[in-house]
């Protein structure tokens, strides 16, 4: 009898060692699949042909002078556009932080909201509100002359858009390092005579200089991988970056180009993943861990309070009313050009989007499908993966990290030219071929916001007592019954928060879509940027104020149940 129980005992603590390491076995394969697959890929094609090391491709590649100016143009965009959101970013997030201005959730809901737009309805709707038609440049006397250069579809332009776009991206990444500053220093400076100014910009925010470094490489990289934006203005005005040269040479002169523009992504993630590294490199040499306290400085503003609040939403009114007034003024006439007034106005724009148009019916559908599944699909991933990356270690774990940071690293375009290469010819073995179907772009989704699906999981790990299950632990339960009974319902929220952003970016995603679809296979992302193209600027326009819609719904309807969601996972909440 007591080897028998001994027989037990072993077996059971086998089953549950083996069923918890056999999750963490699957995931490595999974995730390093996702991650490293595609650039594994990339650098296959992008580096070697048929006869070895492609030298001789390689250097005519780069002694083009399209390649040296899309690259030099990438660079200079890039940087220009991240000290252009870090100042709008920075200050944002210092006022929101540090003083006692009243109103801050309005103020950071509007502040935020055009990161949630698609970034090629932004570039439309700021095309449209510098055109001769914008109803508020109209209505001041500053409204372009018919037949001018548009002003945005410039360098300059490129690089206005791109800092406004990723402003919040600054102030998101940089609040919650402001918010763990102590106090002391603060009352220290202000006990020598230092101006609330002067304390924060010569105290606080050098103290915070880890989080405005990681705040520029977030921007850096996210401008880099902007394709919306990029296209819109940069194609029209000729203004070549790496990111429309690999989509024009892979549209317009098709699979004989993907070895070069494997090549072109392989740069694009050199650049990304050199941003990343050198801003954590810095961050890591400048961080000061001082624990001083716990609360923050508040400024009292005092008669400065409406000035700095006039100016606050002086820019929200820039940088959102704007562009999203000449927005639905398109939409509400005929034909482009034409002012809105009670003789031009009609629906039929909106009538067409939701109704006459099967193209854009199918986009829909596929996309909201798609969609669906790839949150299923990473919400369950993440949730798994969270478990591991928050409360185990070892070597395993260390090489999830890794894919982990690597799935960052690889831009939209750049994943769907991987996955051309990888899907190109029918799979082995089962002789079936994804490339032009919906799947790839199953794949893609899955693969592209696996990153953004994690990050919200891990905020809720990190808010949970790890107690009970540990008491569960101790009483028997095996890991798959722990994982079920007792962490799934404590991580729901963070995992239904993790559900709605994916929601919310992959339903009018366009960065790899772009690159995958086909006539049998459309998304809603790209039809922006074909309906323009196309001439049917006011459809485009219709469709854009139906997307803008629904992620204003989204966002309204969330924030309404954001007291059942773990503390500011959504980017929206103050």
């Amino acid at each position: 009898m007591p080897a028998q129980r001994h027989r037990e005992v072993a077996l059971s603590v086998f089953s549950r060692f083996t069923g918890q390491n056999a999750v963490l076995v699957l995931l490595t394969l999974l995730v390093g699949t996702i991650a490293v697959a595609p650039l594994g890929r990339l650098a296959l094609s992008a580096l070697f042909d048929g006869d070895g090391f492609a030298v001789e491709r390689l250097t005519k590649l780069f002694s083009r002078p399209q390649t040296s100016a899309a690259l030099v143009n990438t660079l200079i965009i890039a940087t220009l556009s991240t000290i252009a959101s870090l100042v709008i970013g920075v200050v944002f997030a210092v006022v929101m932080v540090f003083t006692d201005l009243k109103h801050k959730s309005a103020l950071v809901f509007a502040f935020v909201l055009p990161l949630m737009i698609p970034p090629q309805v932004t570039a439309m709707a700021w095309i449209q509100a510098f055109s001769p038609s914008s109803p508020v440049l109209g209505m001041l006397g500053m409204a372009m002359e018919p037949g001018s250069r548009h002003p945005l579809y410039s360098m300059t332009g490129m690089v206005l858009l791109l800092g406004v776009y990723n402003a919040p991206l600054v102030y998101l990444s940089l609040q919650a390092s402001l918010r763990r500053l102590p106090l002391n220093l603060a009352e220290a400076a202000r006990a020598a005579g230092a101006s609330p100014a002067r304390t924060v910009f010569t105290v606080l925010l050098p103290l915070a200089r880890g989080g405005i470094l990681a705040a520029a490489s977030l921007s850096f990289v996210s401008a880099i991988g902007n394709f919306g934006i990029q296209a819109m203005l940069g194609i029209p005005g000729r203004v070549p970056t790496l990111m429309t040269q690999i989509y024009q040479q892979v549209n317009n002169i098709g699979p004989s180009a993907l070895p070069n523009m494997a090549m072109l992504s392989i740069v694009l993630v050199a650049l990304t993943v050199t941003a990343v590294l050198m801003a954590n490199w810095a961050a890591s040499r400048a961080d000061t861990r001082i624990d001083l306290g716990t609360n923050r400085l508040t400024v009292a503003l005092g008669v400065y309070t409406w000035p700095v609040m006039s100016l606050l939403w002086g820019y929200m009114i820039v940088s959102l009313l704007l562009p999203l007034s000449a927005l639905v003024q398109t939409s509400l006439v005929p034909a482009f050009g034409l002012s809105l007034s009670a003789e031009t106005f009609t629906l039929k724009n909106y009538t067409a989007a939701l109704f006459n148009q099967p193209i854009l019916r199918d986009a829909l559908k596929t996309s909201l499908w798609l969609t669906s599944v790839s949150v299923v699909i990473l919400t369950v991933i993440a949730v798994l993966l969270g478990y591991f990356l928050t409360w185990r270690k070892g070597p395993l774990v260390r090489v999830l990290q890794f894919c982990t940071d690597a799935a960052y690293a690889l831009p939209g375009v750049s994943l769907g030219v991987a996955l051309i290469l990888i899907f190109l010819r029918p799979l082995p073995i089962f002789d079936v071929s994804l490339y032009g179907t919906a799947w790839i772009i199953l794949i893609a989704y899955v693969a592209g916001f696996f990153a953004l699906a994690l990050r919200p999981v891990l905020s809720g790990y990190q808010q949970i007592d790890r107690n009970l299950e540990e008491a569960a632990q101790v009483a028997g339960a095996s890991w798959g019954r722990r994982m079920v009974e007792i962490i799934f319902p404590l991580v729901a929220p963070a995992a239904t928060a993790s559900a709605i952003l994916v929601f919310m970016s992959a339903i009018n995603e366009i960065q790899t879509s772009i690159m995958l679809i086909s006539s049998s296979a459309r998304t809603l992302g790209p039809m922006i940027i074909f309906l323009e193209d196309g001439g049917a600027s006011t459809l485009a326009a219709a469709v854009g104020c139906l997307m803008v819609l629904g992620i204003l719904a989204i966002m309204l309807i969330t924030s309404m149940f954001s007291r059942y969601l773990p503390e500011r996972v959504l980017p929206w909440q103050f």
